[in-house]
């Protein structure tokens, strides 16, 4: 594994305090520690760091994170994008990207200014007005849905629309999965990516109780719409996705791409997917938290403290010294799941997803969504050869 995409923790807080956040609301608190806003001279060293890492042409991407990076105001995001474009250069292979919750899109200058830079924005967006506010809430209790339309239209007008990457989804099974899908339509995104919550063995997602680990079946061609893999018992989840999937795949026209899906559909077609959610890839990410820390992906942090933690920062490490991290040298499948007919499809889930306390290594897991993998890996696959088998034999 290298490094090839660097996210970038520029502001360390947040302007909402969602219910399920896996930053502030999860097992690792060191958050607490790290400074408010990354500082210039942090953003220079992890400039040239990035610069002095990367092969030429090679592609990277840059995101910028938080907390809530809008919160630095338009100087400092100007500057860190300066920065960022003056070591890097302004090519094609080099994508400048930022997550946002959506609300300080509303200010001009900060507008004007990921114009300037051409970054790619996401916006987290739970569905409905009241799908989004149970959870997506600021500090006093209000909901933030209505602030983030706003945001949405603007990034979503003629000036911005080149700017506009997606939406994220976190998947609630309080909220109708179709409805969520349709209020996500409204803004016309691109894109979307549906998430499952950050849940662990440990710590199960809502509505899946102490679900046992899964047995691994032989290995075997998954078969019936719920698939077959080392799941069993209920899928809510799968169900509720199972339902979004239906509803996109069947529509007339392609009304936008939804990440899982397509991802999905690849791996299943023999193809190779980038997330990190599925798939046998190789991990690429690193976070580049406020004071300049390298670490693995946030959503560890669901699993213990200083679960994300290498010991490593950019003032006395390069890339490559990430790259020859254990933790980043890690496989990305579960070992437990060498029998199981889904694996290269499903990856053994997001490596957040496999944590159980206990000793030895404690990610040697299933994914806690295995029956739900399962379930949408076969209904997935169902649609799949159904389609397949309706253009007839080949001539």
């Amino acid at each position: 594994m290298t490094p090839r995409q660097f996210l970038l923790k520029l502001h360390g807080r947040c302007n909402l305090a969602c219910s399920y956040c896996y930053v502030y609301e999860a097992a690792d608190q060191s958050w607490r520690t790290k400074p408010r806003r990354m500082e210039s001279a942090t953003v220079r060293q992890v400039a040239r760091r990035i610069a002095a890492h990367r092969r030429p042409g090679e592609p990277i991407s840059v995101i910028l994170h938080g907390g809530e990076p809008l919160l630095v105001g338009p100087r400092h995001l100007d500057e860190t994008l300066g920065v960022l474009r003056e070591a890097l250069g302004g090519g094609a292979d080099v994508a400048l990207g930022l997550q946002t919750n959506g609300v300080l899109l509303r200010d001009p200058e900060l507008m004007r200014v990921l114009r300037r830079y051409e970054v790619q924005v996401g916006v987290s967006l739970d569905g409905a007005a009241r799908d989004h506010d149970r959870n997506r809430r600021f500090g006093n209790g209000r909901g933030s849905h209505a602030a983030v339309a706003e945001g949405l239209r603007i990034l979503g007008a003629a000036e911005n629309r080149h700017l506009y990457a997606g939406v994220l989804c976190t998947v609630d099974l309080a909220n109708d999965p179709v409805g969520t899908y349709e209020a996500l339509l409204e803004f016309a995104p691109p894109r979307m990516d549906l998430l499952l919550p950050h849940g662990n063995w440990s710590a199960p997602p809502p509505g899946t109780g102490r679900r046992p680990l899964p047995r691994v079946p032989p290995a075997g061609p998954p078969d019936g719409a719920r698939g077959r893999g080392g799941g069993d018992g209920p899928a809510p989840y799968a169900d509720w996705l199972c339902a979004v999937f239906d509803r996109w795949y069947g529509a007339p026209r392609r009304e936008t791409g939804i990440r899982l899906f397509e991802e999905l559909i690849m791996l299943l077609l023999g193809g190779r997917a980038s997330s990190e959610a599925v798939g046998t890839g190789p991990m690429d990410l690193v976070v580049v938290e406020t004071d300049g820390t390298l670490e693995l992906a946030d959503s560890l942090k669901v699993a213990y403290d200083g679960a994300a933690a290498t010991g490593l920062d950019v003032f006395r490490h390069s890339f490559a010294d990430v790259a020859r991290h254990p933790s980043f040298r890690t496989p990305r499948r579960a070992a437990v799941c060498g029998g199981c007919a889904l694996e290269r499809v499903c990856g053994g889930g997001l490596y957040a997803h496999r944590y159980k306390a206990g000793e030895g290594d404690t990610f040697a897991h299933p994914t806690v969504y295995c029956p739900d993998m399962a379930a949408l890996i076969g209904h997935i696959r169902a649609a799949l050869v159904r389609d397949v088998a309706a253009l007839g034999p080949a001539r």
